[in-house]
């Protein structure tokens, strides 16, 4: 399906945020410190749990990252909005291992649970995006897909239908 590795350093992240991986004018992620991932460990286009592709990934958490210190102070907690952003992003940077041109965009989401926190204390995030529809014709390249993240192995944010597109424009 796809010519590119199965897993992803966080130097090959790095290529991929200044449009090096995908070349120019396709999928690319964030640059830090929106990047929201440090390796992605899995990824298919035939996989998971509706056999319609996944992805895997990693986040360290450190107590030093960025928006310990501004949210809040004095009780330092990464806002939810960053978990959901980072499963966006592995849904776009799917798209973009499948071959598929074209940058990504967020759509939307249909339902978001957050069930937990990540606090400087914990120690990896780990993100799981399973698609349920990917399709690419002349008119539309998106992915549809759920995802959970588990902070230290709890699950404490659920998703359902993030849709994530592909517009070469």
């Amino acid at each position: 399906m796809s010519t590119y590795p199965t897993y992803f350093d966080r130097d090959a992240l790095l290529a991929c945020a200044r449009g090096e991986l995908f070349g120019p004018g396709n999928a690319q992620l964030p640059a830090p410190p929106m990047l929201m991932m440090d390796r992605i460990t899995e990824i298919s286009g035939d996989g998971g749990l509706h056999g319609k592709g996944h992805v895997v990934a990693e986040f360290d958490i450190t107590p030093e990252l960025w928006f310990f210190d501004c949210h809040f102070p004095g009780n330092p907690i990464m806002p939810g909005c960053l978990g959901l952003d980072g499963l966006w992003q592995l849904t776009g940077f799917n798209l973009g291992w499948r071959g598929w041109p074209g940058r990504g965009y967020a759509l939307g989401v249909g339902e978001v649970k957050l069930t937990g926190m990540v606090r400087p204390d914990r120690k990896m995030l780990t993100y799981k995006v399973d698609f349920t529809k990917a399709v690419q014709t002349r008119r539309l390249t998106m992915g549809v897909a759920d995802g959970i993240v588990e902070a230290d192995g709890e699950v404490i944010y659920q998703v359902k239908d993030m849709k994530v597109a592909l517009s070469e424009s």
